[in-house]
C-alpha cells in the first residue's frame, strides 16, 4: 500500500489492539481486522501518524459512541454488506506510518464516503476528551 492511500475514510486491515485488553497488559492486537483510518496528521520528517477506528460485528453497548454502519458504505468500504457492523469511535489505536510494525503492504479493502465520515470525525473531535486510545508506537 502507498502512504498516499492512507487517508481519512479508507478502511484497512490491522491488528487493532482494544483499550481493554491494553489496561490488562495485551501489547497485540488478537486479529487483524477492518479499521477506519480517522484521521492523519502529517509530521515533519514523514512521521506521520494515523489515528484507527475498529469495525466490529458486536453490537455496542449503549453507553458507547459507535455508528451502524449502512449498507452502501460497507459496499463501498469493502466490506461484507450482509452483516451488520459498527465503527466505534469512543477508542481508537494511533501509528506511525513510516515506523509501524503493524501496517501491512495491501491496498485497502475500500473508502467511507465523505457525506457518511466526515460528519462522525467532527464527532469524535467535539467528545475528543471522553475518547481513550492505545499508541501502537514501539
Amino acid at each position: 500500500m502507498s502512504r498516499d492511500e492512507l487517508r481519512t475514510g479508507c478502511v484497512i486491515r490491522f491488528p487493532y489492539l482494544w483499550v481493554r485488553e491494553a489496561e490488562r497488559g495485551e501489547t497485540e492486537g488478537r486479529k487483524h481486522r477492518p479499521v477506519a483510518v480517522g484521521v492523519r496528521i502529517v509530521r515533519p520528517k514523514g512521521e506521520d501518524v494515523l489515528v484507527l477506528f475498529p469495525i466490529t460485528r458486536q453490537p455496542p453497548s449503549s453507553d458507547r459512541f459507535a455508528v451502524e454502519i449502512p449498507e452502501m458504505e460497507k459496499r463501498r468500504a469493502g466490506l461484507n454488506a450482509t452483516l451488520r457492523l459498527w465503527i466505534v469511535l469512543d477508542e481508537y489505536n494511533q501509528d506511525v506510518i513510516d515506523q509501524s510494525f503493524y501496517l501491512e503492504p495491501e491496498p485497502p479493502l475500500g473508502h467511507f464516503s465523505k457525506a457518511f465520515f466526515l460528519p462522525l470525525m467532527k464527532e469524535f473531535i467535539a467528545r475528543r476528551a471522553r475518547t481513550r486510545g492505545v499508541n501502537r508506537q514501539r
